[in-house]
């Protein structure tokens, strides 16, 4: 796939038009707002099917317009900021790390959720126990190998601590049986099943404790900093 500079432009229009049909207040304090959605419950209790979203049987891909490719001996995974214990790892020292199967679905900002991918990875919660946060560590911010076309803007994406270490959350190698596809990722990237995926960095390379919340590429251009999928919550105002 050829390097698209006006991907990231379209997606910036896409946002902005969003925001302006889209009247009510994201990055809102839920307060008593019920999840919304259709379907049977899943596991944690929510509608399987989130608010205005429909289900899809295969995987679009969407992105910067790149897709790296990182080589198995050159892949490498920092892990540092406000931890004790800051390590590189190499693709075989992930893969000696406890290893976790899960099923779960994605839900993406732009309407489609695909449902019941089985997953084999590394819990990001295994990723902090290894570094050990220190008490001021409230905060992640992920980096991917991907770039902005033309530019050295990296993709990048926040979380809040506690929802990075949720059981659900996974540094992901396989999918379906088979190595993670490069397009969505591979060799690895982040999963987040109960938040919007663009909360899941893919070719992820690095991954940074902070005290303080530090915007990613899509929250500082227009997407909600929270990503809740079952309070519509997709973009700040």
């Amino acid at each position: 796939m050829s390097d698209r500079p006006d991907l990231v432009e379209r997606r910036l229009r896409y946002i902005q038009r969003q925001i302006e049909l889209d009247t009510r207040a994201v990055n809102v304090r839920f307060g008593d707002a019920r999840p919304e959605g259709s379907g049977p419950p899943n596991r944690d209790g929510m509608p399987k099917l989130p608010v205005s979203q429909h289900e899809v049987d295969n995987w679009p891909v969407l992105d910067l317009g790149v897709h790296p490719d990182v080589p198995l001996d050159r892949w490498n995974l920092e892990i540092g900021g406000l931890v004790e214990n800051p390590v590189t790892l190499t693709w075989d020292e992930f893969l000696a790390l406890p290893q976790a199967e899960d099923v779960s679905d994605l839900h993406c900002v732009t309407t489609w959720s695909r449902h019941d991918n089985h997953w084999r990875g590394v819990r990001f919660r295994t990723i902090a126990e290894l570094v050990i946060p220190k008490d001021e560590a409230r905060f992640v911010v992920c980096t991917g190998a991907d770039f902005q076309p033309g530019t050295s803007i990296p993709y990048t994406t926040n979380l809040p601590l506690e929802r990075a270490i949720e059981d659900d959350v996974l540094l992901v190698h396989t999918w379906e049986g088979q190595p993670l596809p490069r397009e969505h990722g591979g060799p690895c990237r982040v999963i987040t099943p109960k938040l919007y995926a663009w909360k899941g960095a893919k070719w992820i390379r690095k991954i940074e404790f902070l005290a303080e919340d530090h915007k990613g590429f899509w929250e500082a251009r227009g997407y909600s900093n929270t990503a809740e999928p079952w309070f519509n919550d997709r973009y700040a105002t």
